[in-house]
């Protein structure tokens, strides 16, 4: 009888793992091949399916018709409007002025420095003003709804929103709920890792808890400068209506049937430049709106074209 000695039983040992070891390393080489060819195929089907389009601004001829405007100083961030009077918004002033005549009939005006710091837009429930408010530039952002009688332009209720990931910029109510804009910028005033591409809409109940949000366009983002999304209201055809910070165009969105993005409609060229505007809802029969020229110190006021349903 034979004993294999240590030196024999390692050899074998040895023989044997190069062996599994040679086989192993081929299965290895053969699956990674398969994979890549795997990975290839699913390649070229993705670049078979077709692409959204690019996204861009596209115009249709809609231009909306200027029908007065007034010298109004006060008036550099917003308006709003009823039916025999207009509002000129600033960042913490209010005036009143009749339609008809231009003549001014109520004012009031919040101390510098004092609780009001940046009013932006208006919105009339019956006789009362609500203005959306924000502590811009200041950071944290916080904002607040702040109430107003109509008659008097005297201080009513306020209702503090906190802190929250930009400033309200519009707050609208439609169908039993609130929608309202919160803008951040890409200057100073925005929480620091965030830029305008933060600006959303979101929809929220009575009790301001937030149900749903959207982002904007990248095409309406485009033009907004280092500003954000300054105005917006839905129309009486379902659209949602925005306005930026400087220029003279009203973007037309819609809630979109799938993801996280409002749907670009539109672009409407308007004879004021961006800012904070408001329906004329007592325009029966007509689309007009009421927006302001800050460099011109102006409140101006113009006829809104449809926008045709096939878009």
């Amino acid at each position: 009888m034979h004993t294999l000695s240590r030196r024999s039983l390692l050899k074998g040992a040895v023989a044997t793992a190069g062996v599994a070891a040679t086989g192993l390393a081929g299965r290895v080489f053969a699956a990674e091949q398969g994979d890549e060819a795997l990975r290839t195929a699913y390649r070229e089907w993705l670049g078979s399916l077709p692409a959204a389009p690019a996204p861009e601004l596209t115009r249709h001829g809609l231009v909306g018709t200027e029908l007065e405007r007034w010298h109004i100083m006060e008036a550099n961030q917003g308006v709003a409007v009823d039916a025999e009077h207009f509002y000129g918004i600033g960042n913490h002033a209010l005036v009143k002025h009749r339609k008809d005549t231009g003549e001014r009939v109520a004012e009031w005006f919040g101390p510098r420095n004092g609780a009001i710091i940046h009013l932006n837009s208006g919105w009339l429930d019956g006789d009362r003003l609500v203005l959306s408010h924000s502590n811009f530039s200041q950071l944290p952002m916080a904002s607040s709804l702040e109430i107003y009688d109509a008659r008097t332009l005297q201080p009513l209720e306020s209702h503090a929103l906190g802190l929250r990931l930009g400033s309200l910029t519009w707050a609208v109510r439609r169908d039993g709920f609130w929608w309202a804009c919160f803008a951040n910028y890409n200057d100073g005033g925005t929480t620091p890792g965030f830029d305008q591409r933060w600006t959303h809409v979101a929809k929220f109940n009575d009790d301001w808890q937030e149900l749903q949000a959207w982002l904007f366009p990248p095409q309406v983002i485009a033009t907004w400068g280092d500003s954000a999304c300054s105005g917006g209201d839905w129309g009486d055809d379902g659209l949602l209506y925005v306005t930026g910070h400087d220029l003279p165009e009203l973007h037309v969105l819609r809630i979109p049937k799938q993801g996280v993005t409002l749907e670009y409609v539109t672009t409407i060229d308007v004879p004021f430049e961006g800012q904070s505007w408001a329906w004329d809802r007592s325009a029966v029969g007509e689309r007009v709106i009421y927006g302001i020229s800050r460099a011109r110190q102006e409140v101006i006021a113009a006829r809104i074209p449809e926008v045709p349903a096939t878009l």
